[in-house]
């Protein structure tokens, strides 16, 4: 009877383990999907959005000459590549991408270096390395590259999120990207980078005294440089007096004020904003959210907010339930990379923020800033999927002590059947060979006593 009962309990217990992990999937699928939902909704909206905010001001440029598709079609195809990119990152692409962090970020520090000498000068930034279509911004790799490196230190010594002395190698790292960034110059990419750290940083488990110390440390240095810089002290006082110059400094905040209050409830409809036409500068980057708020009305602006918003509840659910530590910082830092890009973005067109030059994610046109998110999210879904990089040691042979990384956290299947065939062979080829060593142990006690 003893028996039967024990085989019966196991059965239930086998079978409560089947319906947990049938609903664990259900729950990850649930939250794969909202991901992907959210960001194929944002990319269409972008793409409509880029043609309407950039076609009219291509046609009155060189008196209609011009291609008025031409941004949509580079946004279509970069859209194209970064679909693609992301699909690889979402099926198989965790384990290599964590080898790959350190070759990723030393590539991105050479960028931003390289850019400072030999960058193409748009109003006064160099942020973009190369020519034509090929053009590429360093800072947009930098901003995941050091994501990734985060979550990798820190996964791998999860003590050193304790202390400020613990996260200084990474801290030190973030600060070099900063300055390089910074020199460009590029503020808001800086923030953005600030933001993300923080949030990856939380994730990890800082203590709240040394996150406040480090973010009083970023404030008064921020407003140190903000002060020393002319332009950036105008687009603060733009920010704080919107009124006292609209013509120069206050002319795109007014502007974008403008277009959103134009829209009302409803919008204007698509096409048939008047503000795109040379009265937003960068509209169909930096303004795009005041195009929407103009053409597509509240309406528009409330459903890019939703569409935000499920990407971050997502984003932050497969988080906390990650299979291991990597992974969970992973995708909070990456997540929080995204949502704080769109917050920054959407406070500075509505004036509750200083205008910085913050793309929206995955609706403004920038093919680096696409490429880069859409990355970022393959990786996200990797880990919806239930995938992990765990960092294990290697127990047999010349590689013991070495770490290596795993997909999946399970050593490869070789690996496996050696392990099992010495702890065989140890057990004397299945607890067999103990008992006999026990009996010819017992039976010559028992001739020798005879």
């Amino acid at each position: 009877m003893s028996t039967l009962a024990l085989r019966r309990f196991g059965s239930s217990s086998k079978a409560k383990g089947k319906k947990k992990a049938k609903r664990r999937a259900a729950t990850v699928s649930t939250e794969y999907s909202l991901l992907l939902t959210a960001t194929l909704c944002l990319l269409a909206l972008g793409a409509v959005m880029v043609f309407s905010a950039s076609s009219t001001t291509r046609v009155l440029q060189n008196g209609g000459l011009s291609d008025s598709a031409f941004y949509l079609k580079r946004t279509l195809m970069f859209g194209a590549v970064g679909l693609v990119v992301m699909h690889l990152a979402a099926r198989h692409g965790l384990t290599a991408v964590r080898r790959l962090t350190p070759a990723l970020l030393a590539g991105s520090i050479f960028l931003l270096i390289v850019v400072l000498g030999a960058g193409n000068t748009v109003n006064g930034a160099s942020r973009w390395i190369g020519s034509g279509f090929l053009q590429i911004q360093p800072s947009e790799l930098a901003k995941v590259a050091l994501i990734l490196y985060g979550a990798d230190l820190l996964s791998r010594k999860p003590k050193r999120a304790r202390s400020i002395e613990g996260m200084m190698p990474f801290l030190l790292v973030v600060g070099a990207s900063c300055l390089l960034i910074m020199l460009q110059p590029d503020m808001g990419t800086t923030m953005v980078i600030a933001f993300a750290v923080g949030a990856t940083l939380v994730a990890a488990g800082a203590r709240p005294r040394d996150l406040g110390m480090l973010a009083l440390g970023i404030g008064v240095l921020a407003l140190l440089l903000t002060v020393v810089e002319p332009y950036r002290m105008a687009r603060l006082t733009g920010f704080l007096d919107p009124g006292g110059d609209v013509h120069g400094a206050g002319f795109q905040a007014a502007q974008a004020k403008i277009a959103l209050g134009s829209g009302g409830i409803f919008g204007v409809g698509i096409g048939n904003g008047v503000q795109k036409a040379f009265y937003l500068p960068e509209a169909h980057t930096d303004m795009i959210s005041a195009v929407i708020g103009e053409e597509l009305g509240l309406i528009g602006i409330v459903g890019v907010v939703g569409l935000f918003a499920m990407f971050g509840y997502a984003g932050l659910k497969v988080a906390q339930k990650a299979r291991d530590n990597y992974g969970k910082l992973l995708v909070a830092g990456l997540t929080s990379l995204v949502l704080v890009q769109a917050t920054i973005n959407l406070f500075a067109v509505m004036g509750l923020a200083p205008l910085t030059g913050v793309p929206l994610p995955f609706v403004s046109y920038g093919n680096s800033s696409l490429m880069a998110s859409l990355f970022a999210v393959g990786l996200i879904l990797n880990v919806a999927r239930g995938g992990t990089a765990s960092v294990a040691r290697a127990s047999t042979g010349s590689r013991a002590g070495k770490l290596r990384v795993v997909e999946g956290g399970r050593a490869p299947a070789r690996e496996r059947s050696r392990s099992s065939g010495v702890r065989k062979a140890k057990s004397g080829g299945g607890g067999g060979g103990n008992r006999g060593s026990r009996r010819s142990r017992h039976g010559g006690r028992r001739r020798a006593s005879g």
